[in-house]
């Protein structure tokens, strides 16, 4: 190939992108838990294992040399001499490139099915109460797709207008996680309160958290009502957007995963929140699930706790029948 030697290409993708990071870029690189991170220039491009992932464009690679091509929109060449030190290329995100990044596919949430049967039965299984599912059903947040020919629920976010703009897969028979590219996370999956004025906002991970935190109360009887916000991951981008377009908030709850990960994000949200002179009035408190890695865990437990209760009782009503 004009310009490079093979030799020199199979040296390049060797480099995997953290290690280049932390050579050349050290200021891109953001904790994001044990051996994870992401980039301050895209928050959802997740490197980790070796690998990284651009969650809102649905691309990602191992090498450094993958990243510079489909992430800085460097050409071949360009990128395998800036790996090799050749000649040098300023690859900040604010010094025009020399060949145009690819255009982003304009926002285009999965079709949606006619029947949610499947998504209904999978929440059920997951503990999420019907009434809760019905509501996301009717307010058009939650619908059935397919995705590779299998079934996926899938999570809808609405700007101000009532327009689409944020679409997340979750799989029903799979680990699939999965935002729809070009997806706005500014506009992420949201259980709104009764009263739309309300002053309350609790932030979880994901949509199931949500909709197990809102289940927890059908089931308890709790007197709340609040916003409930899944930030899709730990990025405060839902967060921050949520409370300029909803200023009467005052109480914010971060119910993140009870792990490290979730733990050190909900701190640095909270730091984050306190150092920003718009959010100073929000009281802002930590509580992640007390049982089990979040909070469908900790329903699925309570579910479980509570069956096993009331089955000494149901044999009685046997035994007396």
């Amino acid at each position: 190939m004009p310009g490079v030697s093979r030799e020199q290409i199979a040296r390049v993708r060797q480099i995997d992108l953290l290690s280049y990071l932390e050579t050349h870029e050290p200021h891109e690189l953001k904790p994001d838990g044990p051996g994870r991170y992401t980039t301050a220039s895209h928050d959802s491009l997740v490197i980790s294992r070796g690998k990284w992932m651009w969650n809102s464009q649905g691309i990602g690679g191992r090498s450094a040399l993958d990243y510079l091509i489909k992430v800085r929109g460097l050409g071949f060449v360009e990128a395998v001499e800036s790996l090799t030190g050749e000649r040098t290329v300023e690859l900040s995100p604010h010094q025009p490139r020399t060949q145009p990044p690819p255009e982003k596919r304009p926002f285009s949430p999965p079709e949606s099915l006619r029947f949610a049967t499947n998504v209904v039965s999978y929440l059920q299984r997951r503990g999420i109460h019907p009434d809760v599912i019905g509501q996301c059903l009717r307010a058009g947040t939650l619908y059935e797709s397919r995705y590779k020919g299998v079934p996926v629920c899938v999570f809808v976010g609405r700007d101000e207008s009532g327009k689409l703009r944020f679409a997340c897969m979750r799989g029903i028979a799979s680990d699939l996680k999965r935002d729809e590219p070009s997806s706005d996370k500014r506009y992420s999956f949201c259980v709104p309160a009764k009263n739309p004025e309300s002053r309350h906002l609790a932030l979880f991970e994901g949509p199931v958290d949500a909709l197990s935190h809102a289940t927890f109360q059908r089931r308890k009887g709790w007197e709340w009502d609040g916003h409930r916000l899944s930030l899709g991951g730990t990025s405060s981008v839902a967060l921050v957007a949520f409370l300029e377009r909803n200023p009467q908030i005052r109480r914010v709850i971060l119910h993140l995963d009870n792990d490290r990960p979730g733990i050190s994000a909900a701190r640095k949200i909270k730091a984050t929140l306190a150092a920003d002179k718009r959010f100073r009035h929000l009281r802002v408190s930590v509580r992640p699930p007390r049982v089990g890695n979040d909070y469908n865990e900790a329903l699925l437990y309570a579910i479980r706790q509570e069956r096993e209760r009331r089955a000494p009782l149901r044999r009685e009503a046997g035994v007396a029948l």
